[in-house]
């Protein structure tokens, strides 16, 4: 039988049923250092995250074609936020929305998690392997917890709306460059930046202060949600300046990765996803 080019929407069906099959046909999830004891709190120093960067580096360098696929949803998301914020006179929301996938990031970061962990044991992976979280003895807790951060992002846009209200008056923007002048040029939008950056520097700290190695940490062992939590905040409490400047760095990455229109986040998002399950390994023995 002769092959021909099918039309586009047959090849997107072809694809979408593979991708359903290859996700179906995912193994189970690889088992490694499962023990139910808290684990032990290593200290940590800038060459830490160093290596940290460097292992993302390289597995995104591995998985190049696999993470961009799963991450491709995030300049998207992005993208249309960007769009509803400029078209309905949201423009306020803008800097909140963009600065709160710092505060989703970890969420975003599992299935890059599992990969790395499989490259790590030699385990040969692919973007399906991701989806083998869902099989991980401590999935419960990681929904807990992810539904813990999205609270946190929700409070943190309420919060951004009471700001704005409070220094810029009860009306919306009705233009956007109207809203960057009055932002960049009124004693409202300076109180505004006062009051509102070093808030939303509050629920970052916190936001990475529970989260920092608790994701990794409940995917590659069995344990619950305290156990998860304390031990980062004891990986916190024990290495304040380092774990500081990774909260810098992944500000900074996802800056950078927002522009343009959050295209960058296509690379940005798994170099820092790879790069925290390496910075885990460094901080838990």
């Amino acid at each position: 039988m002769v092959n021909t080019i099918g039309n586009p929407l047959t090849w997107g069906a072809e694809a979408i049923g593979l991708a359903g099959h290859k996700v179906a046909k995912a193994t189970a999830h690889v088992q490694s250092s499962r023990v139910n004891n808290p684990p032990n709190v290593r200290k940590i120093g800038l060459e830490d995250l160093s290596y940290a960067l460097r292992m993302g580096v390289k597995d995104f360098a591995a998985f190049r074609s696999d993470v961009m696929f799963l991450v491709l949803l995030y300049p998207i998301i992005g993208m249309i936020m960007a769009w509803f914020a400029f078209h309905s006179n949201l423009a306020h929301f803008m800097f909140p929305l963009a600065s709160g996938f710092a505060l989703l990031g970890p969420v975003a970061g599992i299935g890059l998690y599992e990969l790395s962990r499989r490259r790590e044991m030699g385990v040969h992976a692919t973007w399906s392997d991701a989806f083998t979280v869902l099989r991980a003895p401590s999935v419960g807790p990681m929904v807990v917890l992810g539904a813990y951060l999205l609270g946190m992002f929700s409070i943190w846009m309420i919060t951004a709306h009471a700001i704005y209200t409070a220094t810029m008056g009860p009306d919306l923007p009705t233009t956007t460059m109207g809203f960057v002048r009055d932002v960049f040029g009124t004693e409202g939008g300076a109180a505004m930046m006062v009051i509102g950056i070093p808030i939303g520097a509050v629920f970052a700290v916190i936001v990475l202060a529970v989260s920092v190695v608790s994701f990794p940490l409940l995917l590659d062992r069995d344990v619950g949600l305290p156990v998860a939590v304390a031990t980062s905040l004891k990986v916190t409490a024990k290495n304040p300046v380092t774990i500081g400047a990774w909260g810098v760095i992944v500000a900074a990455l996802l800056a950078v990765g927002s522009l343009p229109l959050f295209l960058g986040l296509i690379v940005v998002m798994p170099i820092l996803g790879h790069a925290t399950w390496h910075l885990y390994r460094r901080a838990i023995d």
